[in-house]
C-alpha cells in the first residue's frame, strides 16, 4: 500500500475515461466535459483490425482533441507493427504511449523510441500474457497496463484472475522503486466500474481506464457522479485495506 500516501487514497490515483465510449459527433465537447467532471487522463484506444479484430481511430483524431484538454492523453496502441505509429501519435499530442508485448520484435527498442519522442512509455499485458516480459526493461517502463478483458471489443466484464496479476505487478513495481527510485504506474483497462474499482485499487493499481461506466452517463453531471463514485470506492476500500494491514502487523508484533 506504499503508493497511497495521503489521507484520501484516490488523490494518488488517475481515472482515464476511454473516448471509444464517447459521442464522436461532438468529441471535443465530450472530452472537455469529462475533464471538467474530474477525469485525470484521456484514454485513446487505437485498433488496426490486424492485431485486434476491430478498427478505431488514428493520429488525426488525437491531434483534433489535443487543443480541447490539458490533461495527459494516454494512447493505447493495439496495432502491429507498432514502431511506425509512435512518431505519428507523439506529433499528434500524445503524452503516454503504450503497446502490447507481442506487437513488436524488440521491446527495448520500442520503449526507447517512445521516450525519444518525449512521451512516457508503457507495456500492455493481455490477460494471458506473462509479466516476465518486464524482466530486463523496467528501467524504460513508465506505465504497466494490465488488460482485464480481451482487447478489441467493448462491453466485456472484468476478468477476475486479473486481481492476482495486479498483486504480482505491484510487487515488481515496488521492488524496482526501492532499488532504483524509478516510479512506474499500474494501469487497469477493461470492465472497471464503481462496483469493483475499490477492490482493484486496494490490491495496488493506481490508474483506471473506464469507458461506458463514465461516458454512458450521457451528461457532465452524470460523468461527475460516476467519477465521484469511483473515487469514493477507492477511498473506502484502500483505507480499509491499509487498516487491516496495520492491525495484522500490530498483532504479529504483539
Amino acid at each position: 500500500m506504499s503508493i497511497f500516501g495521503r489521507a484520501k487514497p484516490s488523490a494518488d490515483c488517475r481515472i482515464a475515461p476511454s473516448i471509444l465510449s464517447a459521442d464522436f459527433a461532438r468529441l471535443g465537447e465530450e472530452v472537455r466535459d469529462v475533464v471538467a467532471a474530474g477525469a485525470d487522463w484521456i484514454h485513446f484506444d487505437v485498433m488496426d483490425n490486424h492485431y485486434v479484430p476491430n478498427l478505431t481511430v488514428g493520429p488525426l483524431v488525437c491531434e483534433a482533441i489535443r487543443p480541447h484538454v490539458s490533461v495527459p492523453i494516454d494512447v493505447h496502441l493495439m496495432v502491429e507493427p507498432v514502431d511506425a505509429m509512435i512518431p505519428m501519435f507523439a506529433k499528434a499530442g500524445a503524452d503516454i504511449i503504450t503497446f502490447h508485448c507481442e506487437a513488436t520484435k524488440h521491446i527495448d527498442r520500442t520503449l526507447q523510441l517512445i521516450r525519444d519522442h518525449g512521451c512516457k512509455a508503457g507495456l500492455v499485458f493481455n490477460p494471458s500474457t506473462s509479466l516476465s516480459y518486464l524482466d530486463y526493461v523496467l528501467d524504460k517502463v513508465d506505465v504497466i497496463l494490465l488488460m482485464s478483458v480481451n482487447p478489441g471489443f467493448g462491453g466485456q466484464s472484468f476478468i477476475p484472475s486479473t486481481l492476482q496479476k495486479v498483486v504480482e505487478a505491484r510487487r515488481i513495481i515496488d521492488r524496482h522503486y526501492q532499488e532504483t527510485g524509478h516510479k512506474i504506474l499500474l494501469e487497469i483497462d477493461g470492465g472497471v466500474k464503481p462496483d469493483n474499482i475499490g477492490q482493484i485499487a486496494a490490491l495496488g493499481a493506481d490508474t483506471f481506464v473506464a469507458g461506458r461506466a463514465i461516458f454512458g452517463k450521457k451528461s457532465v453531471t452524470g460523468y461527475r457522479e460516476a467519477i465521484d463514485q469511483m473515487r469514493a470506492a477507492i477511498d473506502r476500500d484502500v483505507t480499509a485495506a491499509i487498516r487491516a494491514a496495520e492491525d495484522e502487523a500490530a498483532n504479529q508484533r504483539g
